[in-house]
């Protein structure tokens, strides 16, 4: 099991904890916003599930049927993330409607809130080891469930102001309203996250400030070639797939072309750990700028 792997099994048992906590806070206060954020996290754990399952796919070696490799499973757990949050905004507004109607008085028990606290807590020193083992591994998987589990945290914070707010001022309406502005913050975090996922899945290119990078490199090692063009780019997961064409003098020969297309390998992969590149190598007449060494 690699250490993205082990991760993973780490969020599902951090979840799992969170989970139990958030649900005694509600049960020691009667809140409908705590309830709501209890809710949510059961979307955690059934992310924290998607997302281990997903990356013990996306790390099998390419095979027959699968050439380019399983890193796209990575963006199915992301987008099954999305859909769960959806879902659980539509469970907490139902829960919570009723409510704003018929408000009723919340026990703001302080154990409930410290639980709650402690909870919130425990998610955000988790969220942080996510967010920074995602970012190492560029692993779309792990990125996604540390967003939402920060998410989660700025949720639960808001719900824990607006349970005391409501005790305090005798407002009980206060905590259904806290219940639905977590929904609505849910709802969005859902979207983006899907949004984001299905680009990949539709093999989205790098972003303009990657490419820029992407393009400079290029120019400054690819000494002896004529041009290059048609530059093409798409995300699987962790990999990034980087295609274009070489133009090089006719008659350059094959031994001298491999070198730059080695040269231009190595400045690529130095800016994107583990890239994938294919380059399709073309004689002068083929070029689209003659005399400029363009991308």
């Amino acid at each position: 099991m690699d250490r993205t792997t082990s991760i993973a099994l780490g969020s599902v048992v951090v979840a799992a904890v969170v989970l139990a906590l958030k649900f005694l806070a509600y049960l020691l206060t009667g809140s409908v916003a705590l309830y709501s954020d209890a809710l949510e996290s059961i979307i955690n754990v059934a992310a924290a599930l998607a997302a281990l399952i997903a990356l013990r796919v996306a790390v099998r070696p390419a095979d027959a049927n699968h050439p380019y490799g399983h890193t796209k499973a990575e963006y199915f757990s992301a987008v099954a993330e999305g859909v769960l949050i959806v879902l659980a905004a539509v469970s907490i507004a139902r829960e919570a409607l009723p409510a704003l109607q018929h408000p009723r008085a919340v026990d703001a028990a302080p154990a409930g809130l410290l639980v709650n606290l402690g909870a919130s807590v425990l998610n955000a020193l988790w969220a942080g080891v996510l967010l920074r083992a995602g970012r190492a591994a560029r692993s779309v998987a792990l990125l996604a469930d540390g967003r939402h589990i920060l998410t989660d945290v700025v949720t639960s914070i808001g719900v824990l102001l607006g349970v005391l707010l409501a005790r305090l001022t005798g407002l009980h309406w206060l905590d259904p309203l806290l219940a639905l502005l977590v929904a609505l913050n849910i709802l969005w975090s859902g979207w983006a996250l899907m949004r984001e996922s299905v680009g990949g899945l539709m093999d989205a290119a790098v972003d303009p400030t990657t490419e820029a990078r992407l393009r400079q490199a290029m120019s400054e090692h690819a000494e002896g070639a004529l041009e290059m063009h048609d530059l093409r780019t798409r995300h699987a997961g962790r990999m990034t797939f980087v295609e274009f064409h070489l133009v090089v003098p006719g008659a350059m020969s094959v031994q001298e072309a491999h070198t730059i297309c080695d040269r231009l390998e190595d400045a690529i992969r130095a800016e994107l750990e583990g890239a994938a590149v294919t380059i399709h190598v073309e004689p002068q007449d083929k070029a689209k700028h003659h005399g400029v060494l363009v991308i």
